[in-house]
């Protein structure tokens, strides 16, 4: 296998210098007074963060530097560049209570980082492990926290902007961050032949609404991103009770998901409809007032 280049292996590490830089930058917007570009700039943070790691892997490129310094950008791009933004636009009437907010939200972003670095290196993890998040990731997290402000720009001053609802906002989303809740991992889905050409047109319509919609397409992507929530934590705990379906081919492992429903559908239903057709074939004897079986008297009447 050919090595790669000196000067290639460094493209992943120039890529998560420009995510810090977005992230600086975001801060830069923030404190002029420039919260559009601030939600840009956070946004190509995102981008770039997302695109660092599969190229690195991809080039063979991965370093324990490289690793650190991604860390390193996450939590400026992630935890002090939303916690910044948030408060001077929605927080900074009350300083006081606006400012601890904003440390408690960079604060759990960076043990939220501090964990994921963590699980990396452990080995006591199921195999199916690695399709799932342990909480919102950091990205998705400092998206999610910003959806107050992109309302507010979107679609004007309501409720969603006022300070309680902003800091209660920021507060839920730090706590999805260093949760256990599960999220899925875009890392290890794969995609078949068949739906690439789909695919690619269904790239393009998001692309086309994010830039005529920007705001709107983020809005709308933050809110889909929250509904797979629930489908990641039954996903997670479906895997986690058969472990047949750990290191399979997704084909197989639906195969196992319909086995599984027709034991639970189909059979206690089956067992309900023998037992019925067994009662319709058994006559049970008529009784009188008396408690005599009627077949019983009229027997005796005919021997009569």
């Amino acid at each position: 296998m050919a090595r790669t280049a000196p000067g290639v292996r460094l493209l992943p590490n120039a890529i998560t210098i420009l995510a810090l830089c977005a992230g600086l930058s975001a801060v830069m917007f923030a404190l002029r007074g420039q919260p559009n570009a601030a939600i840009a700039a956070t946004a190509v943070a995102a981008l770039l963060d997302g695109l660092d790691g599969r190229l690195a892997r991809l080039l063979d490129a991965t370093s324990k530097i490289g690793a650190e310094l991604d860390s390193l950008s996450d939590n400026v791009s992630f935890g002090v560049a939303p916690a910044l933004t948030l408060y001077v636009w929605g927080l900074h009437d009350t300083p006081n209570y606006g400012w601890v907010v904003a440390l408690v939200f960079a604060m759990c972003m960076t043990l939220r980082l501090a964990r994921f670095n963590t699980l990396l290196v452990d080995p006591d993890q199921p195999p199916f492990a690695k399709e799932f998040f342990v909480g919102v990731p950091a990205p998705a997290a400092a998206l999610l926290a910003l959806m107050p402000l992109m309302a507010a720009l979107q679609f004007g001053d309501g409720w969603w902007s006022s300070e309680p609802a902003v800091a209660a906002w920021m507060i839920a989303c730090a706590a999805l961050a260093i949760s256990r809740v599960p999220t899925l991992s875009l890392k290890t889905i794969k995609v078949s032949p068949k739906a690439v050409a789909p695919l690619l047109v269904l790239v393009g319509v998001l692309a086309a609404a994010v830039i005529v919609y920007p705001l709107g397409a983020l809005i709308v992507a933050m809110a889909v991103y929250l509904g797979h929530v629930p489908y990641a934590v039954y996903r997670h705990r479906w895997l986690a009770r058969h472990p047949e379906a750990w290191d399979v081919p997704p084909k197989e492992r639906r195969a196992i998901r319909r086995r599984h429903g027709r034991r639970l559908a189909v059979r206690p239903a089956l067992r309900g409809r023998v037992a019925a057709g067994a009662l319709r074939g058994v006559r049970l004897p008529r009784r009188d007032q008396a408690g005599r079986d009627v077949r019983e008297g009229r027997r005796s009447e005919n021997q009569r």
